[in-house]
């Protein structure tokens, strides 16, 4: 008897289904899955070595050598570091820096801070509208920033001043004196670095619970009193990247003051970026600019180690 289940003629046989097909496809997407990080991780390594590895060993090298931009880089040891410790105008520059820095960290966070709070508020109106305002300083370059500034607190020129000669005042020297152009630049470097901020208190906000203020209402606590115990501490986290972020970009600007004032009047408000530039590129001093650069530095890690050492101890407080 023929048997029934036989294929007919001239059909070809089925290739076998077996597992091999499914385990070469997860074998394919799991070297993709793996090889696709690890090819972004190799070229952020390289770009980090390139960019900044190999520039600080560089620079390291040459904070040992009296090097100039030109000619053989001579090695002197710790001459240059000896010299800047040595120098008063590398500590007028860093008395300026951490003036400057005093004053715009905790300026900028109180804004911030106030303006997020506002915007958070259920009560307030246009809050998508003002997010944007809000946020367009920041999205303008340091430079161009500096520019409005000047335009604005110009001696002779400036915005505020005819505003004030038009109401019958004399016009204020913005820029030939010292404090006063210091103040500048802080509210200057406020104004920018406020919008950063903000965002990130508001997300902090955001993230605090609800409960906890319908709680505390129950209990008849006030505005105050929640803002001081619940709002302040559910957002210490991001207090602290913000006082730790402020911090270094204070102490590391550069292009706003310079677009502002240069530095002015003379060479007053020269903080420590100024004074490495000006030493480096303007008197040919490579050397003893990479030198203070490296003191920069130091300063710079000790001051967030130091903050870290804080956050964690209120942490292990809590």
């Amino acid at each position: 008897m023929a048997r029934t289940d036989a294929p007919p003629a001239g059909a070809t046989a089925a290739a076998p289904t077996g597992p091999r097909g499914p385990r070469r496809g997860r074998s394919r997407g799991k070297a993709v899955y793996v090889g696709a990080p690890l090819v972004l991780i190799a070229t952020n390594s390289v770009m980090f070595v390139l960019f900044f590895v190999w520039p600080a060993v560089i620079g390291l090298w040459y904070s040992f050598t009296s090097y100039t931009g030109v000619g053989e880089a001579r090695f002197v040891g710790l001459a240059n570091y000896s010299a800047l410790l040595a120098d008063d105008a590398f500590y007028a520059a860093l008395t300026r820096t951490l003036l400057f820095t005093a004053l715009v960290v905790p300026l900028t966070y109180v804004l911030a801070l106030l303006a997020a709070v506002l915007l958070s508020s259920p009560y307030t109106r246009g809050t998508g509208v003002a997010r944007v305002i809000f946020f367009v300083p920041w999205l303008i370059s340091p430079i161009v920033s500096g520019v409005i500034w000047r335009w604005l607190f110009g001696e002779n020129f400036g915005l505020v001043n005819f505003v004030i000669t038009s109401l019958g005042g004399s016009a204020v020297p913005w820029q030939s004196d010292g404090d006063l152009s210091l103040m500048v630049v802080v509210f200057a470097a406020t104004w920018g670095g406020t919008a950063f901020s903000m965002l990130l208190f508001i997300a902090a906000l955001k993230s605090v619970p609800v409960s906890y203020y319908e709680a505390a209402s129950l209990d008849g606590a006030g505005s105050w009193h929640k803002f001081r115990y619940i709002t302040l501490p559910g957002i210490a986290p991001t207090s602290f990247i913000v006082i730790l972020l402020g911090t270094i970009g204070a102490m590391k600007e550069y292009a706003l003051i310079q677009a502002l004032n240069n530095g002015g009047p003379g060479s007053e408000n020269n903080l420590l970026v100024q004074y490495i530039y000006r030493t480096g590129f303007e008197r040919a001093q490579i050397g003893y600019a990479s030198a203070a650069s490296f003191v920069l530095m130091v300063i710079l890690m000790a001051v967030a180690f130091a903050q870290l050492l804080l956050n964690r101890r209120r942490e292990g407080q809590r």
